[in-house]
């Protein structure tokens, strides 16, 4: 199954670029690459020829490796366990020692780290049982002490330690306020970790382990080499305070600094913030396209708070951009074009304007009207993230489809579905209420939601994403399509893996519709997030299908929009579609008929906004953005890239 990555325009020129400055900002070495998987290969390589070169030295000992558990190395133990396979890889003379486990937690407990360490990795390859070490989370409270000081005397000193980052910056469990010299301990677990967490145990945080047993800052510190991985946007400012901040204990794993023979290796979306990748001209010599002037010029604009038009050449050369006076000044002129091609992105049309001139509109106005196929990851995700722009195609005359991928039913409450029980039976239809309580008490934390259970949550999903399109005149009966994606049907948190059956499900909706615009989520925050899954099913159907012979689709033109808590730059829009007021009430009146999200979503994050809140803030200040800039100003602005 191929990874979906955004296209890249322009950037610095890493080419014959000496280490020293390419990594002239970071105190911690960092590799950014296009996604976890290649950058997880990578690791599995630097494992294996580390396993080799140990074994070739013959020092009579075994290799003592440091791992963890988590989101972060699922693609790395993939890979490990690929090669094992292929015998290019033996841990028989391997020592594992995991770095964290709950407290106190059984062993076969589905979520504690002994059990996801065994099913996802140890319990594939062959090393001996004696050779495993995970923190015993069952030792007396009375006796923890002495353990941990014991378990910290046998991991000091690893041969190689490769770690997860939390998007606190956490390493293991250590988190804020942890000082470099702590030790192997029990630790208490902070209410927004437990609340992380608590996605694993059905989205219940009272059910969430409230300590924790973790290896110290200083143990460590003790390894020979260290590997840090992060994976996606949400770790952005956690990759950026570690390698480029201060060791101020805000993020744990800035610590690590300390260590001379450290790597922290991320994907683009974790990597975003890193001065190179924000500021690339402060670095060296770049790849000017059309974007990334737009992109630099925006910085600037962001940097010396000014409109476009008001920029000057000494804001230009003081702020490291005169390569880009040399090459396409004078500044002036720079100014007038980028401020052009920004204006040019804004469209009140965004299905194209009909026999309108076209040549500087974001899209075609033939044919007209058009088909549009929205697809929606979860429930929600259509009115929360283009909820503007989906009922501006509706209102301009548009045969708009929605298609949403999952069922969305693990983000219904149980209390939400009581609710819908009692209503049902008030209304006369049917007495359930005891019969599904009965279902839901005997629930398991940690374990699958039963099937039952989730075939009512699902409903309640379809019923109000239904009465979102029917708010502003959508047919739900022939326009709205739950797609009900196998990969999601795990019945917990942790999902199946995206298979033919997945992408041949979208495809005959592709093929039935033959829209000329599709659009998707471009969302990445989660390298192995539902989002991400849904966006690379839907590309990869769209490739297979042009395979097969379906040649109309090289005129469908595919939009990204983001989800509710990010946006994308100003560098990479092509298509923004501003919103007045009274729209703005409309969205917001479509995502209100999603009840079930309301209040008590169960996974919230750390934001204690609900959608509608988080979803009118980011659309707010990307107007504002646009009238900093110049641009007129807008209640709101929808924003989307353009793949092809």
């Amino acid at each position: 199954m191929k990874h979906f990555t955004l296209p890249q325009d322009g950037g610095l020129i890493e080419e014959n670029l000496p280490k020293g400055v390419l990594h002239s900002f970071e105190k911690i070495t960092t590799e950014i690459f296009q996604d976890s998987t290649d950058a997880s290969d990578i690791i599995a390589g630097i494992i294996i020829k580390s396993i080799r070169d140990h074994e070739a030295a013959n020092t009579g000992r075994t290799f003592r490796l440091g791992l963890t558990t988590g989101a972060s190395p699922v693609s790395l133990y993939k890979w490990l366990t690929r090669y094992y396979q292929e015998g290019k890889v033996s841990f028989a003379n391997v020592e594992v020692f995991s770095i964290d486990e709950y407290y106190p937690v059984s062993s076969d407990h589905r979520q504690s780290r002994n059990y996801r360490l065994h099913n996802e990795f140890l319990d594939k390859v062959d090393i001996a049982e004696e050779n495993i070490h995970i923190p015993d989370a069952t030792v007396p409270q009375d006796k923890v002490s002495d353990y941990c000081a014991e378990l910290d005397k046998q991991a000091r000193g690893l041969d190689l330690l490769v770690i997860g980052v939390g998007e606190a910056g956490q390493i293991g469990f250590n988190e804020a306020g942890a000082t470099p010299k702590s030790r192997t301990r029990v630790v208490q677990l902070s209410y927004s970790s437990r609340k992380r967490q608590a996605k694993n145990y059905n989205g219940n945080i009272k059910f969430t382990p409230k300590t924790a047993l973790t290896l110290g800052i200083d143990t460590m510190l003790s390894a020979k080499r260290i590997i840090l991985m992060a994976w996606g946007e949400k770790k952005a400012e956690a990759v950026k305070a570690m390698a480029e901040g201060q060791m101020d204990g805000i993020y744990p794993a800035a610590y690590l600094q300390l260590h001379d023979n450290c790597t922290l290796y991320v994907d683009e979306n974790s990597g975003s913030l890193l001065t190179r990748i924000v500021s690339p001209w402060m670095v060296g010599s770049c790849r000017w396209s059309r974007k990334y002037i737009r992109k630099a010029v925006v910085w600037l604009c962001q940097t010396v708070h000014k409109p476009i038009l008001k920029l000057t050449q000494k804001d230009y050369l003081e702020n490291s951009l005169g390569e880009l006076l040399e090459l396409y000044g004078p500044f002036d002129k720079i100014n007038i074009d980028v401020f052009n091609d920004l204006q040019h992105t804004i469209t009140g049309w965004p299905g194209g304007k009909p026999n309108a001139d076209d040549s500087t509109r974001p899209v075609k106005s033939a044919p007209f009207p058009k088909k549009v196929l929205i697809f929606s990851p979860h429930p929600d995700d259509d009115v929360i993230s283009m909820g503007g722009t989906f009922i501006r195609l509706v209102e301009q005359g548009h045969d708009v489809h929605v298609a949403y991928e999952t069922s969305g039913d693990l983000a219904v409450h149980d209390d939400v579905v009581l609710q819908h029980m009692d209503a049902a039976y008030q209304l006369g239809f049917a007495d359930k209420f005891d019969e599904v309580k009965a279902i839901i008490d005997s629930k398991h934390p940690g374990e699958p939601e039963p099937k039952a259970l989730l075939a009512i949550k699902g409903a309640i999903r379809r019923s109000e994403a239904r009465g979102a399109v029917r708010s502003f005149g959508l047919n739900a009966n022939t326009n709205a399509h739950f797609l009900n994606l196998p990969f999601y049907e795990s019945g917990g948190v942790t999902k199946l893996p995206r298979t033919q059956a997945d992408l041949d499900i979208i495809k005959a909706l592709i093929r039935q519709i033959k829209p000329d615009q599709i659009y998707m989520a471009g969302d990445l925050a989660d390298p192995h997030g539902t989002h991400r899954v849904c966006t690379e099913a839907a590309l990869e159907s769209i490739e297979q299908l042009k395979a097969e012979g379906e040649s109309w689709l090289e005129n469908t033109t595919i939009w990204l929009y983001r989800g509710a808590w990010m946006e994308w730059e100003l560098g990479r829009v092509d298509m923004a579609v501003p919103l007045s007021p009274d729209e703005l009430i409309k969205k917001r009146h479509a995502i209100f008929r999603h009840l079930s999200q309301k209040d008590i979503v169960p996974f919230p994050g750390d934001d204690p906004r609900e959608f509608w809140q988080r979803a009118e803030e980011r659309t707010q200040n990307t107007a504002s953005l646009y009238n900093e800039l110049g641009m007129a100003e807008y209640q709101a602005i929808e924003v989307f890239l353009k793949l092809c």
